[in-house]
Protein backbone atom coordinates (compact mmCIF):
# COMPACT_ATOMS: atom_id res chain seq x y z
CA UNK A 1 0.00 0.00 0.00
CA UNK A 2 1.45 3.15 -0.68
CA UNK A 3 1.10 5.93 1.67
CA UNK A 4 0.85 9.69 1.15
CA UNK A 5 2.99 11.96 2.61
CA UNK A 6 0.84 13.48 5.27
CA UNK A 7 -0.98 10.08 6.46
CA UNK A 8 3.06 9.46 7.47
CA UNK A 9 3.19 12.42 9.28
CA UNK A 10 -0.50 12.60 11.06
CA UNK A 11 0.25 8.74 12.64
CA UNK A 12 4.03 9.60 13.43
CA UNK A 13 3.48 12.73 15.07
CA UNK A 14 0.53 11.26 17.18
CA UNK A 15 2.74 8.02 17.82
CA UNK A 16 5.22 10.98 19.03
CA UNK A 17 2.82 12.33 21.38
CA UNK A 18 1.03 9.54 22.71
CA UNK A 19 3.51 8.82 24.82
CA UNK A 20 3.60 12.04 26.93
CA UNK A 21 1.22 11.69 29.41
CA UNK A 22 2.22 8.08 30.48
CA UNK A 23 6.11 9.62 30.36
CA UNK A 24 4.64 12.23 32.83
CA UNK A 25 3.11 10.14 35.09
CA UNK A 26 5.84 7.33 35.69
CA UNK A 27 8.20 10.25 35.75
CA UNK A 28 7.34 11.31 39.30
CA UNK A 29 8.27 7.49 40.37
CA UNK A 30 11.90 6.05 41.94
CA UNK A 31 13.96 4.33 39.13
CA UNK A 32 13.00 1.26 39.99
CA UNK A 33 9.27 1.40 39.28
CA UNK A 34 9.96 3.55 36.08
CA UNK A 35 12.25 0.54 35.19
CA UNK A 36 8.96 -1.94 35.87
CA UNK A 37 6.36 0.36 33.87
CA UNK A 38 8.37 1.22 30.87
CA UNK A 39 9.01 -2.82 31.27
CA UNK A 40 5.61 -3.97 31.28
CA UNK A 41 4.86 -1.44 28.28
CA UNK A 42 7.69 -2.92 26.45
CA UNK A 43 6.19 -5.98 27.16
CA UNK A 44 2.42 -5.12 26.35
CA UNK A 45 3.89 -3.29 22.73
CA UNK A 46 5.21 -6.68 22.01
CA UNK A 47 1.87 -8.55 22.67
CA UNK A 48 0.14 -6.10 20.54
CA UNK A 49 1.92 -7.97 17.64
CA UNK A 50 0.69 -11.52 18.78
CA UNK A 51 -2.60 -10.26 18.83
CA UNK A 52 -2.75 -9.16 14.98
CA UNK A 53 -0.87 -12.20 14.23
CA UNK A 54 -3.85 -14.17 15.79
CA UNK A 55 -6.27 -12.22 13.34
CA UNK A 56 -4.81 -11.85 10.64
CA UNK A 57 -1.27 -14.19 10.60
CA UNK A 58 -0.77 -17.83 10.07
CA UNK A 59 1.32 -19.95 12.23
CA UNK A 60 4.72 -18.97 11.49
CA UNK A 61 3.55 -15.12 11.96
CA UNK A 62 2.42 -16.00 15.80
CA UNK A 63 6.29 -18.01 16.37
CA UNK A 64 7.58 -14.64 15.20
CA UNK A 65 5.42 -12.55 16.94
CA UNK A 66 6.53 -14.79 20.25
CA UNK A 67 10.55 -14.65 19.58
CA UNK A 68 9.54 -10.88 19.63
CA UNK A 69 8.10 -11.08 22.94
CA UNK A 70 11.09 -13.15 23.94
CA UNK A 71 13.55 -10.39 22.94
CA UNK A 72 11.90 -7.84 24.63
CA UNK A 73 11.00 -9.99 27.57
CA UNK A 74 14.31 -10.68 27.92
CA UNK A 75 15.59 -6.43 27.73
CA UNK A 76 13.16 -6.38 30.61
CA UNK A 77 14.71 -8.74 32.52
CA UNK A 78 17.94 -7.21 31.77
CA UNK A 79 16.70 -4.13 33.34
CA UNK A 80 15.32 -5.28 36.36
CA UNK A 81 18.83 -7.24 36.97
CA UNK A 82 21.25 -4.28 35.64
CA UNK A 83 20.30 -1.25 34.40
CA UNK A 84 17.32 0.46 32.88
CA UNK A 85 19.48 1.44 30.06
CA UNK A 86 18.50 -2.24 28.63
CA UNK A 87 15.01 -0.60 28.29
CA UNK A 88 16.02 2.13 25.84
CA UNK A 89 17.76 -1.04 24.14
CA UNK A 90 14.47 -2.60 23.67
CA UNK A 91 12.69 0.15 22.72
CA UNK A 92 15.10 1.19 20.65
CA UNK A 93 14.88 -1.97 18.51
CA UNK A 94 11.28 -1.86 18.50
CA UNK A 95 11.11 0.53 15.63
CA UNK A 96 13.13 -1.21 13.46
CA UNK A 97 10.29 -4.76 14.58
CA UNK A 98 7.76 -1.94 13.33
CA UNK A 99 9.40 -0.92 10.17
CA UNK A 100 11.34 -3.68 8.57
CA UNK A 101 8.42 -6.57 9.56
CA UNK A 102 5.33 -4.53 9.91
CA UNK A 103 5.74 -1.12 7.85
CA UNK A 104 7.56 -2.18 5.20
CA UNK A 105 8.46 -6.10 5.30
CA UNK A 106 6.39 -9.12 5.23
CA UNK A 107 4.71 -8.92 8.06
CA UNK A 108 2.77 -5.81 6.69
CA UNK A 109 -0.67 -7.79 5.93
CA UNK A 110 -0.71 -7.96 9.52
CA UNK A 111 -0.54 -4.77 10.89
CA UNK A 112 -2.30 -1.59 9.67
CA UNK A 113 0.43 1.07 8.38
CA UNK A 114 -1.04 3.56 10.82
CA UNK A 115 -0.31 1.36 13.70
CA UNK A 116 3.10 0.18 12.21
CA UNK A 117 3.83 3.94 11.60
CA UNK A 118 2.97 5.44 14.92
CA UNK A 119 4.16 2.51 16.86
CA UNK A 120 7.52 3.43 15.76
CA UNK A 121 7.86 7.04 16.87
CA UNK A 122 5.77 6.48 20.33
CA UNK A 123 9.04 3.59 20.63
CA UNK A 124 11.35 6.20 19.77
CA UNK A 125 10.06 8.75 21.92
CA UNK A 126 9.74 6.08 24.99
CA UNK A 127 13.35 5.00 24.36
CA UNK A 128 14.70 8.66 23.71
CA UNK A 129 12.92 9.09 27.88
CA UNK A 130 14.69 6.02 29.07
CA UNK A 131 18.18 7.35 27.88
CA UNK A 132 17.76 10.45 29.51
CA UNK A 133 16.27 9.16 32.67
CA UNK A 134 18.93 6.65 33.10
CA UNK A 135 21.49 9.51 32.37
CA UNK A 136 19.64 11.48 34.76
CA UNK A 137 19.27 8.74 37.73
CA UNK A 138 23.53 7.87 36.69
CA UNK A 139 24.18 11.87 37.49
CA UNK A 140 22.21 12.14 40.73
CA UNK A 141 24.10 8.84 41.73
CA UNK A 142 27.47 10.48 41.34
CA UNK A 143 26.44 13.92 43.10
CA UNK A 144 25.03 11.75 45.65
CA UNK A 145 28.14 9.46 46.15
CA UNK A 146 30.10 13.19 46.30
Amino acid sequence: MTISTSYFLLFFILGLLLPIPWIIWLHRFDDRRVTLGIGVGLLVAALIYITFALYEGDGFWLMVECVGVLVYGLCVWLALQNSMIWLAVGWGLHPVWDAALHWLGPGAHIVPPWYAIACLSFDLTVAVYVVLRANQSKNRTLVESE
